[in-house]
């Protein structure tokens, strides 16, 4: 095949795991690499059964769950695997955001291979990393990009454009081949705080009149969820803090700062404060001064945050600014009604503990679970049923519904589409004959 060529190396029928290899010529680059949500990981690894710390890539290809590429991993994450190690033959790796399913496999890259990040999504990686996590990166020749200033790679032209998303400083590319311009969304939604941003980015691909459009579809397919904007989850805070005088508990991800903007206002206007844990905290500090889209709250210099008191044996260094005036379980139980607790499902425990009143409300402000048989919903509500909590669930997706992935097709009006990160790509067959549904490790033309 002597054209540019897109290989899908994962995010192939499965959501997350995106790994696309894109050739022109004698260059070389590579869109995200992390670990699938696939249940075909769980088929072999779960809980504390992990792949090995000194053979992770030998233990990941006997499954098949990490391309078979030479060129890309490094000496040190190869170990005794079956596949040798060569030199770096991947140019550059651009990364559209921090989750873990675009940024989890990161550390078994050659670091010699550069990884381009935006500069946001570089402070937000080391916060991360730095916070007691077992999350680790590896070392790299990291290289920031600025929102819309492109990218050379050899003949390859890269544009980043912020995206909005549930994890902040994420982005979509436009990329700019000798044979026509592939647009990869990344991970995206139209409904949340920065959804200016993600229409820029659709209106710039349409103006590209693009070869190839690589869309995520997260909820292609059937999706039963309530299509909430941000708005929507605070007047539902909002509703709930209203009725109650006891201890208010919300369980949301710590990375999506936006919820955690939107929780702390609500407790605000409610007369509580937010309660948060020393890594969240942590997290919140180091991203603040780069984050879009207005303040972000801060323990200690925000009104309405402060930190919870955990009683742990060992504290972190980087936990030590927040312990003087974290309050603890004892006072939160003294004073329930003057307290929105973001709690999560690790730290349960605690509950026994505060021992908030039965009745008092608990907003779930994360996803549903994906099947009826998901242990950590079962889990969940087993703690809440023990408690006599109030079950509320409010969240904002961080990804276009299906109708909006649809409309979007329409208006960038690409050659060819090709639906990644989904469980049901067909559903996205309705945008007609141009989409195409990729197999794994199949080189495609760029042009039709």
């Amino acid at each position: 095949m002597s054209g540019p060529t897109l290989t899908f190396l994962g995010g192939v029928r499965e959501i997350g795991g995106n790994k696309i290899l894109l050739r022109d010529g004698p260059d070389q680059i590579l869109f995200d690499f992390g670990p699938s949500f696939s249940p075909r990981f769980e088929e072999f690894y779960v809980d504390f059964l992990q792949p090995r710390s000194t053979s992770p890539v030998k233990d990941l290809l006997e499954f098949d769950l990490l391309p078979r590429v030479e060129g890309l991993y490094s000496a040190e994450a190869l170990a005794d695997a079956d596949l040798r190690y060569r030199p770096p033959e991947i140019h550059a790796v651009f990364v559209s955001h921090a989750h873990a399913d675009h940024a989890g496999y990161l550390r078994l890259l050659d670091p010699e291979i550069p990884v381009h990040v935006g500069r946001g999504t570089r402070r937000l990686l080391a916060a991360i990393e730095g916070s007691g996590t077992v999350m680790k990166y590896g070392e790299h020749a990291w290289h920031l990009f600025e929102d819309r200033r492109p990218v050379r790679v050899g003949n390859l032209e890269v544009v980043p454009f912020p995206v909005d998303h549930s994890i902040p400083f994420a982005y979509g590319f436009l990329v700019r081949t000798s044979e026509g311009t592939v647009v990869y969304t990344g991970d995206f939604r139209h409904h949340g705080p920065r959804a200016a941003d993600t229409q820029a980015f659709f209106e710039a691909a349409a103006e590209e009149r693009p070869a190839a459009l690589l869309i995520e579809g997260t909820r292609a397919g059937p999706d039963p969820r309530r299509n909430l904007s941000e708005l929507g989850v605070r007047r539902g805070v909002d509703a709930v803090l209203e009725r109650s005088t006891n201890l208010a508990l919300a369980c949301t991800y710590p990375r999506d700062l936006d919820r955690l903007r939107t929780l702390r206002d609500a407790a605000v206007a409610s007369g509580r404060e937010l309660l948060v844990s020393t890594r969240t905290a942590h997290l919140l500090q180091e991203v603040a001064p780069v984050f879009p889209g207005g303040p972000l709250p801060v323990a200690g210099g925000t009104d309405g945050v402060v930190v919870y008191a955990r009683k742990k044996k060992r504290f972190f260094k980087w936990e030590a600014p927040f312990l003087d005036d974290a309050i603890p379980a004892e006072e939160v139980r003294k004073r329930g009604a003057h307290y929105l607790l973001a709690i999560d499902l690790m730290h349960f425990p605690e509950l026994i503990d505060l021992r908030p009143p039965k009745g008092s409300p608990f907003v779930h402000s994360m996803s549903e679970p994906f099947s009826e048989d998901d242990v950590d919903d079962r889990v969940l509500h087993n703690w809440i049923d023990h408690f006599g909590l109030e079950f509320h669930q409010m969240h904002a997706s961080g990804h276009a519904s299906g109708p909006e992935l649809l409309e979007l097709v329409r208006s960038v009006d690409p050659s060819t589409v090709y639906p990644i990160h989904t469980e049901h790509p067909e559903a996205f067959r309705a945008a007609g004959p141009r989409v195409r549904l990729p197999e794994l490790g199949t080189p495609y033309p760029v042009a039709p």
